[in-house]
C-alpha cells in the first residue's frame, strides 16, 4: 500500500525501527518532497518513503548552497533527487574501468582556424532527439547512435534512429560490457567489422542486458572508418566537430553534475585522467558565454534533465577529463 506519503513524519519516524533523520527535515521539506514525487509520479511505501526523504533534503539543501554562491552554472531539483550518489552511478554510470586515451589518435587536422560557433542542430536536420537510457550504464550506446545518425544525416541527408539495444547486447568482443560500460570507439570498431547496425524500432531498447539478436539483413547504417583523437588534443575535437559532425566523447560524473540545471558547468575537483572517465556522451557544438567558452552536449537522461536534456561544460582545459578519448565514426554510405 502505497499511502506514506500522506502521514505526518514525526509520527512514523517513531514507528520505523532504527530510523533516524540527522538532517532533520521540516515540513516545508517535506510538504516539497510531497510534490516533487507527484511531480515526478513516483510512489514508496512508507519504509521506502523515510528512506528517500532524508536523501532528498540533502540533495536539495546541496542545490540551494550551490546556487546561493557565485558559480557558472546552476543546480536545481531532478528525477534523481531522492537518490545519493552512490547509488546513482551504480544504476547510472560504468561499473567497468575503460582504458580510454587514444595516445596517438588518427585524425587529421584542417588547415585554418575553426569557427567562434558551431552547432548542428541549427544547421539542419543533423542530431536525432535526446534519449533516455534508464537505469542501466548504456550512456556509451546513446554516444555512439547519436554520433552515427549525425553523420549519416550529414553525409546523407536521412536522419535515422540506430539501436542501442544491439550494441548492449552484441558488442562485447569489443571490450564493451553493456549496462556495466563501454566506449563509443569500441562500439564504432564493433559496428565497422560487424558490417552495420539495425534501427531503434527493429531491435528496441530494453534498458537491461540480454541476448543478442542482430540480423545482418536488417542493417539500416555501417561504419566505414573510425577517427580517434588525440589524448587531451582539445583543439583537434573543435576542428572535427566544425569540419565533420557531431563526436563522442567520455568524461567524469561527479555529483554536482546529476543536479546540473543550466549555465557553463565547471569542477576544479574532478579528475582529468582517462582511466576516471565514467560517462559517454555527445558534443554537437561549441560557444561561449561572457567570454567562456564552452561545449554544447548531448546528454541521454532524457529531455526533462538539465536544458532539454543538453548540458554546457567548460571548454579547453580538459574539464574532467572530457578530451581523454574523442572519436566519431567515417559512415559507410
Amino acid at each position: 500500500m502505497f499511502l506514506g506519503f500522506y502521514l505526518p513524519l514525526a509520527g512514523l519516524l517513531g514507528l520505523l525501527p532504527g530510523t533516524c533523520s540527522a538532517l532533520e527535515p521540516t515540513a516545508q521539506d517535506e510538504s516539497e518532497f510531497k510534490s516533487w514525487l507527484l511531480q515526478n509520479n513516483k510512489k514508496y511505501s512508507l519504509q521506502e518513503y523515510y528512506h528517500r526523504l532524508p536523501i532528498f533534503v540533502e540533495n536539495k539543501r546541496k542545490i540551494e548552497r550551490h546556487n546561493a554562491g557565485n558559480s557558472s552554472f546552476q543546480m536545481g531539483l531532478n528525477r534523481f533527487s531522492d537518490l545519493s550518489f552512490a547509488e546513482f552511478k551504480k544504476r547510472y554510470l560504468w561499473q567497468e574501468p575503460q582504458n580510454c586515451s587514444a595516445t596517438k589518435g588518427n585524425f587529421l587536422e584542417a588547415f585554418g582556424a575553426a569557427p567562434d560557433f558551431v552547432d548542428w542542430r541549427k544547421k539542419g536536420n543533423y542530431v536525432t532527439p535526446v534519449k533516455n537510457q534508464g537505469p542501466c550504464g548504456s550512456c556509451w550506446t546513446f554516444s555512439t547512435t547519436g554520433c552515427l545518425e549525425s553523420a549519416v544525416a550529414i553525409a546523407t541527408g536521412q536522419l535515422l534512429l540506430l539501436s542501442e539495444q544491439q550494441l548492449v547486447d552484441c558488442a562485447q568482443a569489443f571490450n564493451n560490457h553493456g549496462c556495466s560500460g563501454g566506449l563509443p570507439s569500441q562500439a564504432f570498431e564493433y559496428i565497422k567489422y560487424n558490417k552495420g547496425i539495425m534501427s531503434e524500432t527493429t531491435y528496441p531498447y530494453t534498458a537491461q542486458n540480454g541476448s543478442c539478436h542482430f540480423q545482418p539483413d536488417k542493417v539500416v547504417a555501417a561504419v566505414k572508418e573510425v577517427v580517434n583523437i588525440t589524448i587531451y588534443d582539445e583543439l583537434s575535437m573543435e576542428q572535427a566537430v566544425a569540419t565533420h559532425n557531431p563526436i563522442s566523447f567520455a568524461f567524469e560524473v561527479t555529483d554536482d553534475f546529476v543536479s546540473y540545471k543550466s549555465g557553463v558547468y565547471t569542477n576544479p575537483k574532478c579528475h582529468t585522467t582517462p582511466d576516471k572517465v565514467n560517462h559517454a556522451v555527445l558534443a554537437v557544438g561549441y560557444a561561449q558565454e561572457n567570454g567562456e567558452p564552452y561545449w554544447i552536449v548531448k546528454n541521454s537522461w532524457g529531455p526533462e534533465w538539465g536544458i532539454d536534456g543538453y548540458f554546457y561544460i567548460e571548454r579547453g582545459k580538459n574539464m574532467c577529463g572530457l578530451a581523454s578519448c574523442a572519436s566519431f565514426p567515417v559512415p559507410q554510405v
